[in-house]
């Protein structure tokens, strides 16, 4: 049992000092920064507007659309940054593999566009 405790020592020493640190910067922060709140800053609309409508009104679906296209072929081009670094030793079988992955998403890119999701009337 003590040496269970004794290999997880340099964790709770780690654990310890990561709680220190944050707590040292938000105190810092704190004391440091400038608490000055007036009318305008603490108002429900800090960008100086008044409201101009309710803020309970239907939201468009097509900026929610318009996001999850956007993280579908944002992670296309995370997949080919590792994939165009290691290029030389994947071989034929990798390229083909990341040939077929660029098709799929190609597919899937015509399909939306053909449905019409990309269109903003």
């Amino acid at each position: 049992m003590h040496d269970v405790i004794a290999s997880y020592f340099p964790v709770l020493v780690f654990g310890v000092i990561a709680v220190g640190i944050a707590g040292a910067m938000l105190g810092g922060s704190l004391l440091a920064g400038h608490q000055k709140p007036y009318a305008e800053k603490t108002s429900a609309y800090e960008c100086g507007f008044e409201a101009f409508d309710d803020a309970r009104r239907r939201f468009d679906v097509r900026f929610y659309l318009v996001a999850i296209l956007f993280i579908i072929f944002d992670l296309e081009v995370a997949f080919l940054f590792p994939w165009a670094v290691s290029l030389s030793h994947v071989g034929l079988f990798g390229f083909l593999s990341m040939l077929g992955f660029l098709g799929m998403l190609t597919v899937g890119f015509i399909y939306e566009w053909c449905k019409g999701a990309l269109d903003w009337d």
